[in-house]
């Protein structure tokens, strides 16, 4: 006989005590086994020294806001999914978040349900992003080192945003697909491909093409395919 499934262990981050019960009685109901952080630097602490398969961050709280604490914690590495909550419904907190490492955001107030299929939805998607264990590439001078969200160019570090990183990643990992701008929507930002405008996938992969070539890549690793998107390439003069 198979032993139990083991519940997938979440930690809720918000400064208000009532809205860190409420969101744990909807996974509690869920099936999630659960812990709590009161603020950012608790968060960091718990998240650094305990192992969680899922984050739901507030973005506005005291001294450490959710901005921080995602940012240090894909700096640090930390592949964690995390879905950020906001009474705020501006479209530039969405961009920020999602750009520095969020995987996804929900907007106050919300569904229960709502809550629970995104943590779902998450949870599915890092379980497995590509399908396979995350490897490390090398092509060429560069090398993607995709546990420690490091990329080299012989030798010298190249500083990467987390969305930048996931792009040049999700392209590297399967050299041989072109990716549409849509596909690489579904795949980095997932939920939240409603309202992005593909366009700025295009200002990513300029910043990465930028950045890798001023770290002395001799090739462009993102081709443009016209009229369908873009593929990697290790092609000098591409």
């Amino acid at each position: 006989m198979g032993g139990a499934k083991v519940a997938e262990r979440i930690l809720i981050v918000d400064d208000e005590r009532k809205m860190r019960q409420l969101i744990g009685l909807y996974l509690t109901n869920a099936g999630y086994e659960l812990d709590e952080a009161s603020s950012g630097i608790e968060a960091i602490h718990k998240a650094t020294d305990q192992s969680y398969d899922a984050i739901i961050l507030d973005i506005m709280m005291p001294q450490t806001d959710g901005w921080d604490v995602c940012e240090h914690l894909r700096m640090e590495g930390f592949n964690i999914g995390i879905l950020m909550l906001t009474a705020r419904t501006e479209v530039g907190d969405r961009v920020k978040g999602l750009d520095l490492g969020a995987d996804d955001y929900l907007v106050k107030p919300f569904a229960p349900e709502e809550l629970v299929a995104r943590v779902k939805a998450l949870l599915r998607r890092k379980s497995n992003p590509l399908n396979e264990d995350p490897v490390e590439i090398t092509a060429g001078p560069l090398f993607i080192q995709p546990d420690r969200h490091e990329v080299k160019v012989a030798g010298q570090s190249v500083d990467l945003t987390a969305k930048e990183f996931a792009i040049l990643y999700l392209m590297a990992s399967r050299p041989e697909r072109v990716y549409t701008r849509e596909n690489v929507i579904e795949k980095i930002w997932s939920l939240d491909r409603e309202w992005h405008d593909p366009r700025t996938i295009d200002t990513h992969i300029k910043n990465i093409r930028t950045k890798l070539k001023k770290a002395g890549l001799p090739f462009n690793p993102m081709k443009t395919v016209w009229g369908v998107g873009y593929k990697f390439n290790t092609t000098e003069g591409n």
